[in-house]
């Protein structure tokens, strides 16, 4: 992953939270399950070694990776943005031609997307399409038996 991809600032605020109790509670837990795994004698073929030191890999890549991302990133307060175009951090409410059915998004940062939340990355395939686009146009965005179409209504910031 790119560690320059913006992101905003709640993005950036759940990062730290999640850090936070990787670091305090998930490394001493792995820690615990392992020594605890080790007192059951043998290693060699023990299972809960095994699924214990492969949790606090897991864990420990994921303390690199969001330190990694916390440290290169680009962090964007969408509430200071103003645009008459799309842009990172914009929520934009668009009209699905096709099915006349509206729908809203905010254009985030990759870890942040939540698309039941409304939030889509800034790399998806529908907000390339939005990026730098005006209210009243049309983003096209390839499906893949189709192109769907939606027109922007509107573009705001918060």
């Amino acid at each position: 992953m790119k560690d320059n991809l913006p992101i905003t600032l709640r993005g950036k605020q759940a990062l730290e939270e999640e850090l936070k109790r990787l670091i305090r509670e998930e490394r001493p837990s792995a820690v615990r399950a392992i020594e605890e795994a080790r007192a059951l004698g043998d290693i060699s073929e023990n299972a809960d070694y095994d699924a214990a030191k492969e949790r606090q890999g897991w864990v420990e890549a994921r303390i690199t990776e969001i330190q990694s991302r916390l440290a290169g990133a680009e962090i964007i307060n969408p509430a200071e943005l103003r645009s008459d175009k799309v842009i990172f951090g914009a929520s934009v409410e668009l009209n699905d031609v096709e099915e006349e059915k509206k729908v809203a998004y905010q254009i985030v940062g990759p870890e942040e997307a939540d698309i039941k939340a409304g939030r889509i990355s800034i790399l998806s395939p529908l907000a390339k399409a939005l990026v730098g686009k005006k209210k009243g146009e049309i983003a096209e965005v390839k499906a893949p038996n189709s192109v769907k179409e939606y027109e922007i209504l509107k573009i705001y910031f918060q």
